[in-house]
C-alpha cells in the first residue's frame, strides 16, 4: 500500500546463538523491523549480506573464521549500495571497536543495552544517521591518534569556520536537528553543513567524518 513505512530489514551476526535469539525477538517484536538473516561466523556474515541486502547489520566485532572488523572492511567494499553496520561489543573502549569504527562502521552498541536503545540504533542506523557515544569515541580517540605524528590533511584548511563548528558539534554527538538549534540555522542549512564536510574529508558518513577529525588532529582528545 502506498504510502506505508518501509520495514528495515536487519541480518544480526554473532557467534553466539543465544545473543542472535535475543536480538531477534526484541527487534522481531518491533513494527517496521524484521530480522531477514543471521550470522554465527564473520564469513558467513559477508555471505548473507550479499545474499540478502539487509538496510541494517548487527555485527559482533569477535567472530570465527574473520572477526567483525574484517567482514565490515569487505562488506563495504563489496557492495555498490551497503547496509548500514552497527559493531556490537562488551566494552565500550574495546580496541576492536575503534578499528570497526575506522573500518566503516557507523556506529556501536553494547551488548548490555537495553531492548529501547537496541531497537532505537536501528532506526537510526537506518535512517542515515550515526551512532556514537562521544566519550567513548573520545578515550578511543585518545588511544590511537597519539601514535599518528602526521602533518594535517589538506581538508583540514578548506573547512569554512561554519563547517568547523558543525564539525566540533558532529564529534559531540549532536543530530543535524540538533547542530540547527545550537547555530540558529534551519535544517536544512546545518544538512548542507555536513554534505561539505563529507565531500571535504571524504568521509562515507558522519561517523567516519568524526574518525578524521581526531585523526588529524583537528579534534583533540582530552
Amino acid at each position: 500500500m502506498s504510502g506505508e513505512t518501509p520495514v528495515v530489514r536487519v541480518v544480526v551476526a554473532d557467534d553466539e546463538e543465544m545473543v542472535r535469539t535475543a536480538l531477534r525477538a526484541i527487534l522481531g517484536a518491533e513494527e517496521g523491523i524484521e530480522v531477514v538473516g543471521e550470522a554465527a561466523t564473520g564469513a558467513e556474515a559477508v555471505s548473507v549480506v550479499r545474499a540478502l541486502r539487509p538496510d541494517v547489520v548487527l555485527m559482533d566485532v569477535r567472530m570465527p573464521e574473520i572477526d567483525g572488523i574484517r567482514a565490515t572492511e569487505q562488506i563495504l567494499a563489496t557492495l555498490e549500495d551497503p547496509p548500514r553496520i552497527v559493531v556490537v561489543t562488551t566494552f565500550e573502549n574495546d580496541a576492536y571497536v575503534y578499528d570497526a569504527l575506522h573500518a566503516g562502521a557507523a556506529g556501536f552498541l553494547l551488548k548490555r543495552s537495553a531492548a529501547e536503545e537496541l531497537v532505537q540504533a536501528v532506526r537510526l542506523v537506518a535512517c542515515g544517521d550515526s551512532l556514537l557515544y562521544p566519550a567513548a569515541v573520545r578515550t578511543l580517540a585518545g588511544r590511537h591518534t597519539r601514535r599518528r605524528e602526521t602533518p594535517a590533511p589538506a581538508w583540514v584548511a578548506r573547512l569554512t569556520g561554519r563547517e568547523a563548528d558543525v564539525l566540533r558539534l558532529m564529534a559531540a554527538g549532536l543530530t543535524n536537528a540538533e547542530i540547527a538549534g545550537r547555530l540558529a540555522v534551519g535544517p536544512a542549512t546545518a544538512k548542507t553543513h555536513v554534505a561539505a564536510i563529507l565531500a571535504k574529508t571524504g568521509a562515507r558518513d558522519r561517523t567516519q567524518a568524526v574518525i578524521a577529525a581526531y585523526e588529524s588532529g583537528f579534534i583533540t582528545p582530552g
